[in-house]
């Protein structure tokens, strides 16, 4: 599974737990017996990188809302010059704020 689906399927179970508030946008889903459905669309959620990113930044004391184990890529680079670089991904704990825990970065 990829990190987007993993954190997609944490934004409906927060938001089925009242966590998480809707953005009013609707989306279709079809399950595995083929039926399609229209549920809400739940608000976004970013790691403190990802709100940075978006050029938003997290306030000063917020907690994480959620805590979610995500894929990470890393690069280990040659120890001597005839080896390969090595990549290796492994589950680590994410955490992840929504937007009212942010506020615009000035530029």
């Amino acid at each position: 599974m990829t990190n987007e689906m993993i954190i997609l399927n944490a934004r409906f179970e927060l938001m089925e737990e009242g966590i998480l508030q809707g953005t009013g946008n609707v989306i279709e889903v079809e399950d595995k017996n083929g039926e399609k459905k229209q549920i809400e669309e739940p608000e976004e959620i970013h790691t403190y990188q990802g709100w940075k990113a978006l050029h938003r930044q997290v306030k000063r004391g917020e907690k994480s809302i959620a805590t979610i184990q995500i894929w990470k890529h890393t690069t280990k680079k040659p120890k001597e010059a005839d080896e390969e670089e090595q990549e290796k991904m492994f589950l680590t704990k994410a955490f992840f704020f929504t937007e009212a825990q942010t506020e615009a970065i000035a530029q």
